[in-house]
């Protein structure tokens, strides 16, 4: 077991929030995906990538509507067909025009939050920008998207800004419980080195954008992500809430892994963990696939990347035993929605699988 982790201070400033990000569990209107046509993000295994969409969608459209971005004419209507043959109803995606650059739509997507009180509650979409994980080249298409989408569905974008500085915040480094406590990780965005995505950012800065825009005024610091995280710490791949006391954090049982210092000190951090309104976290283990490569490259295959749909509970899968208890611990936590699993072996290869490219629109 890692050394016991010394508590990260937390920041006691008081802000009005902007908004509240509503919990991934909580009733949707809809579900934003962005269809694959990015070749490079899977060099070698593109071809049956389209399919996996296909399936997901499936899967998502008997329990709300799917919203799905495409790149023009020409891509909706192969894509119509390539729905059609996976007796998708199509009369439940809607889709939008909007190019992209790559599909992570977690990342660069709406981050929607609720705004007002009462009978002038409203749904809004929280203006962060996006810089592809401060890393690669190709994410002007993808940052317009929120601006985009907030246009389509007629919802106000909320302009967030902290110092006088645009806000970069990719939605796979957050977690939320709806009621003010947020997961996030320190390697993710306290790193001063590596993949920087808002240069000379604190821990307080961070902590004050939480509660003025997303109402999280109760911020919970992991330390480091998973072996072959492209994203450099993203906590979705690791640990996720599944109500609003509970999370999932993933485990690793063999000591020669590069996972396991990292998960057991994580699962430290969380021992004592308290909610927003001083209660204790609970803290159930998830397992982690055995390790996964493809051409000599660690890829991060993780249970915790899971989505939670209206209806579903959509989990990758990776062809290994670990599969079975993943899906039985997720079926115990989330009993009236049914546990299906999307094989990923493939879909990973880009380096993100279920969570990575979804985001939920929550009703108003």
């Amino acid at each position: 077991m890692a050394p016991r982790a010394t508590k990260p201070p937390t920041s006691k400033a008081k802000v009005v929030p902007m908004g509240v990000m509503p919990a991934e569990w909580e009733p949707h209107a809809a579900t934003w995906l962005a269809f694959p046509h990015n070749k490079q993000d899977w060099p070698g295994k593109f071809g049956g990538i389209p399919w996996v969409w296909a399936e997901i969608i499936r899967h998502l459209a008997p329990g709300e509507i799917v919203n799905l971005l495409v790149n023009d004419a020409a891509s909706e209507k192969k894509i119509q067909r390539i729905l059609a043959a996976a007796h998708v109803d199509l009369t439940r995606v809607v889709f939008h025009r909007f190019a992209t650059d790559r599909v992570w739509a977690r990342d660069f997507g709406p981050i929607f939050v609720r705004t007002g009180a009462g009978k002038k509650t409203q749904i809004s979409i929280a203006g962060f920008k996006f810089n592809a994980w401060a890393k690669y080249e190709n994410w002007k298409k993808d940052t317009r998207i929120a601006a985009k989408a907030a246009a389509a569905i007629k919802v106000q974008l909320l302009d967030v800004q902290h110092n006088g500085k645009p806000v970069v915040l990719e939605g796979g480094s957050i977690d939320v419980n709806g009621q003010g406590t947020i997961l996030t990780t320190e390697e993710c965005l306290l790193d001063p080195k590596i993949q920087v995505r808002n240069a000379g950012f604190s821990r307080a800065d961070y902590e004050t954008i939480f509660a003025r825009t997303l109402g999280a005024k109760n911020t919970l610091w992991l330390g480091h992500g998973i072996a072959g995280d492209d994203t450099h710490g993203h906590v979705d791949d690791l640990c996720r809430f599944v109500n609003e006391s509970t999370v999932v954090l993933c485990q690793e049982p063999d000591p020669r892994d590069d996972n396991y210092m990292p998960l057991a000190e994580n699962w430290e951090r969380l021992e004592g963990a308290k909610l927003q309104d001083g209660s204790a976290l609970q803290v159930v283990p998830l397992p982690m696939p055995r390790p996964l490569y493809f051409k000599g490259v660690r890829v991060p295959a993780s249970y915790a990347n899971f989505y939670i749909g209206n209806q579903v509970v959509l989990v990758p899968t990776f062809n290994d035993p670990r599969d079975r208890t993943a899906i039985g611990t997720l079926q115990e936590l989330f009993p009236t929605r049914q546990i299906v699993g999307i094989h990923a072996v493939d879909l990973v290869w880009g380096f993100g699988t279920l969570h990575c490219l979804s985001q939920q629109q929550p009703k108003a």
